[in-house]
């Protein structure tokens, strides 16, 4: 399953992305899709095995345009908000 972390800051999601990278965690930038209702255009991407340790990452960061974790199910998107 796909996970995207969604930020209403380029600057932001780019941090985000770095700090995944440097926890072990095989994430990418990506083109937030429409069903997001927001963002800059940019979200980070992984895979659900991963999602325990991006939310340890999101809690410890003061993220202040973070929107939420937008998770890909069959039937579409829905988001997980911390």
């Amino acid at each position: 399953m796909t996970i995207l972390a969604v930020f209403r800051s380029r600057a932001q999601t780019l941090d985000f992305l770095e700090k995944l990278k440097g926890a072990g965690v095989p994430a990418q930038a990506v083109s937030t899709p429409k069903e997001a209702g927001v963002g800059c255009g940019v979200s980070a991407k992984f895979d659900e095995a991963f999602y325990p340790r991006a939310r340890r990452l999101i809690a410890a960061r003061p993220y202040s345009s973070y929107a939420g974790f937008l998770i890909r199910f069959a039937d579409g998107w829905r988001y997980d908000h911390m």
